[in-house]
């Protein structure tokens, strides 16, 4: 009986060693006891099996990625059931696509539940203002299922790069001081700060929202387990909300529709509204596309903008960088409003989708076309900036834009060029994407394109002008 000793729970590329080495050395899996730190076993030596005779052997990438999730687990047994995997993959590679195997199905039920968990953690966690004397520290507390506080610590870093925070838990704490990632012990939820003056503003704006006519309890508590409760200020809030539910249900549908919305004041309460949706947003889980991007991109410019140009989806630069139009399309794009005599600080932009649909290959990752599921996913994000900017003019880009402005598939070249009317008098225009214009395989195409497109822009500017 072999012993190999992991330096933590989540120790994968220690695990993945000493699995090599058993399994190069032909190993059985009954045959090793896994163990984290100092513990011992009786039964077990230390001493390394005999020299490896076969041959080095492959794997999948997919059984790498399945491991490096599933090994998060809590589950005392991962370890061994990741090597009894490794052996029959070894032996016989297609049996990774067999998800009637009841091997790869317990293993994918473990990374399924770490998956879980990690999503968890970045949609709950909620940082609280601290005063320390080198100024503002971020403190949050969490209570995760499974060993993901590690792993998860990069989505942190890239999300709140510019804030000192830390995030405590029970078993291990991390702190970012805006230039260095450390790690600590573990800690109470005492240890946290329970006051944030910030915290009144996000409540009010959640009981603001929150929309009886949409209130479907179970599936509230699927994505929001009454056990994160005690660590969302909003939470304090769901009772009353949920009990008067039926009551303002009732209200809404008894209120006649008015025929048009009155024009709000776009001062404090608008940005303060706009940011406690952003910051929302921010930890959106609505659909599957959240899991693989580094955050959720907003839309961005004044809140009182008359002028709104609503894009597809980000790329891979507004993925990383978190802003709208920063990418290639939207440097085009810029050009042409400029071209145009257009300022884009004065227009709010936006996407239909906020989060980078996309495809690895390699390094690479290669943008695909969001699907309707997606967009309507996003359209409520979408609602409530139309709700807030209220705007006089919205440029739906490309047909995607134009199927979440319209909620029908839309024809480019059959509503280019010519005003809809949309509600409440505004005017809504249909025209191409920027990064089509970068697409465009023949150069004197492309120059045509593009002098229609700003021709386009000038004329919509030209249009609100005269709608003062």
């Amino acid at each position: 009986m072999y012993r190999a000793r992991l330096n933590g729970p989540d120790d994968f590329d220690g695990w993945r060693q000493a699995a090599r080495t058993f399994a190069l050395a032909g190993t059985a899996p009954a045959d090793i006891v896994w163990q984290c730190g100092d513990a011992d076993d009786l039964f077990a030596t230390d001493e390394p099996p005999p020299p490896a005779e076969a041959a080095a052997f492959f794997v999948p990438r997919t059984f790498v990625e399945l491991a490096e999730t599933a090994i998060l687990h809590r589950d005392p047994e991962r370890f061994a059931l990741l090597y009894a995997l490794l052996i029959q993959s070894r032996d016989r590679p297609a049996s990774l696509e067999d998800r009637a195997d009841p091997l790869v199905r317990r293993v994918e039920g473990l990374a399924k539940a770490v998956r879980r968990d990690l999503h968890k953690m970045r949609a709950f966690v909620r940082f609280r203002e601290l005063a320390t004397p080198d100024g503002p520290r971020f403190v949050a507390w969490f209570e995760p299922e499974h060993h993901i506080v590690r792993a998860n610590a990069g989505f942190f870093v890239r999300r709140f790069a510019s804030m000192r925070w830390s995030i405590l838990t029970p078993e291990i704490s991390i702190h970012w001081d805006g230039e260095t990632l450390s790690e600590g012990p573990g800690a109470t939820c005492q240890d946290a700060s329970e006051n944030d003056p910030v915290e009144q503003i996000w409540k009010g704006y959640y009981a603001a929202i929150f929309n009886p006519a949409r209130l479907k309890i179970g599936a509230m508590l699927s994505e929001m387990p009454r056990k994160y409760w005690r660590n969302l200020p909003e939470a304090a809030l769901i009772p009353e909300l949920v009990a008067g539910a039926q009551a303002r249900e009732a209200a809404m549908i008894a209120t006649p529709p008015t025929p048009a919305r009155p024009k709000i004041t776009h001062h404090g309460n608008a940005a303060t509204a706009w940011h406690a949706l952003r910051e929302e947003a921010m930890g959106c889980t609505r659909c599957p596309l959240h899991r693989d991007t580094t955050q959720t991109v907003f839309g961005e410019g004044p809140v009182d903008a008359r002028l709104m140009f609503i894009g597809e989806q980000p790329g891979d630069q507004e993925d990383l960088a978190g802003r709208p139009f920063v990418g290639p399309a939207g440097r085009l794009f810029d050009q042409a409003l400029e071209e145009a005599g257009i300022d884009r600080g004065r227009t709010y932009v936006t996407n239909a989708v906020k989060h980078f649909k996309h495809e690895r290959r390699g390094k690479r990752r290669i943008h695909q076309t969001p699907e309707t599921p997606d967009i309507q996913a996003c359209r409520w994000w979408l609602t409530q900036e139309l709700e807030l900017i209220q705007p006089r003019i919205i440029v739906a880009l490309g047909a995607t834009a134009g199927r979440a402005l319209l909620g029908k598939a839309v024809t480019i070249n059959r509503l280019r060029g010519a005003p809809i009317a949309l509600e409440n008098k505004v005017q809504g225009w249909i025209t191409v994407h920027p990064s089509y214009l970068l697409r465009v395989p023949d150069e004197a195409h492309k120059v045509e394109e593009r002098t229609r497109f700003v021709k386009e822009l000038r004329h919509i500017g030209e249009q609100l002008k005269a709608l003062t």
